[in-house]
């Protein structure tokens, strides 16, 4: 119980008013909400999060003492966005860039082939294929060299006549190109074993380091633009896999593993899961491998 003094016509009139306890939270409440920064915090929600790998045939383990980041975008959508700034070249471009003969460029635009050294390559080979190849009728001609191959017709044009004596030349090549397209057809058996021998022009190593080197910028870079332009906060969890995080705005966020993997017995997992905020409410989330990304597939994905 307190006094009031209340000015009236130049006289002060003193009164006992007393306000009781309901009265003066109500008053508190009111002036709480009026205050900007408390309306702003009872307007804010939270994240209670728990996340656990199941390995193939174990049990659930938690995933302790692991970072995981809010973003305002989902960090999936962030790193196709990096990669898409560092473009693989189109597969006909990069054949193109190829040092090989333009027929082998050309078998390699008109096959779903890149790697030559592949098992049964030969089951894709024809007989007109290895004479109209350069790279193929060598490598033919290695593997069938030394007399292993019964049958096999050998060639009777002179090196020396392709200056001297052009026209026979050409006509000795052509009658050995047509007698060994017969012995092909006859014998497709003899073409097997030509992928060991062109180990020198296959381009899948040259390839396959583009990809490589490709997906290494996204993994450099795109960790750093999800947290300089889409972090909202982040968030450790316990030795029980268990986070909170409270006072985050109404919206939509994604909780992100970035590219760091969870690792437990045969799994690793990546998460990028989006969730919905409402204000004053906590929202709870679990992170399982049934909402995870497989970090074997990303890593393999160019």
């Amino acid at each position: 119980m307190r006094e009031l003094s209340v000015p009236l016509f130049g006289r002060v009139v003193l009164r006992r008013a007393v306000l009781s306890v309901p009265v003066l939270s109500v008053l508190a409440l009111c002036l709480a909400f009026l205050n900007p920064a408390s309306r702003a915090q009872t307007l804010k929600g939270g994240i209670d999060l728990t996340a656990r790998i199941t390995p193939t045939a174990a049990r659930p383990e938690p995933v302790r003492q692991f970072t995981f980041y809010i973003l305002t975008r989902s960090y999936t959508d962030v790193a196709k966005d990096v990669a898409g700034q560092n473009v693989l070249p189109t597969r006909e471009a990069f054949i193109d860039t190829l040092k090989v003969s333009p027929e082998l460029k050309k078998w390699l635009k008109d096959h779903d082939i890149l790697d030559l050294t592949m098992p049964e390559l030969d089951k894709s080979i024809t007989a007109d294929d290895v004479l109209a190849v350069p790279e193929f009728l060598a490598a033919f001609q290695r593997s069938n060299s030394g007399g292993v191959t019964k049958g096999l017709p050998l060639p009777k044009y002179k090196e020396a006549d392709k200056t001297a004596h052009p026209e026979k030349y050409a006509k000795d090549y052509q009658d050995y190109l047509d007698a060994l397209k017969k012995f092909i057809k006859a014998n497709p058996a003899s073409v097997s074993g030509i992928e060991l021998e062109l180990t020198a022009v296959n381009p899948q190593a040259k390839w396959a380091k583009i990809g490589s080197d490709q997906r290494n910028v996204v993994q450099r870079l795109a960790p750093d633009v999800a947290q300089t332009k889409y972090l909202v906060a982040k968030v450790d969890t316990d030795i029980d896999g268990h986070a909170t995080l409270d006072g985050l705005p109404p919206g939509n966020y994604w909780i992100s593993s970035l590219n760091l993997d969870a690792d437990a017995g045969d799994a690793r997992l990546r998460w990028d899961v989006p969730v919905a905020i409402e204000a004053g409410r906590t929202t709870r989330l679990e992170l399982t491998n049934l909402n995870a990304i497989d970090a074997h597939t990303v890593s393999a994905t160019p």
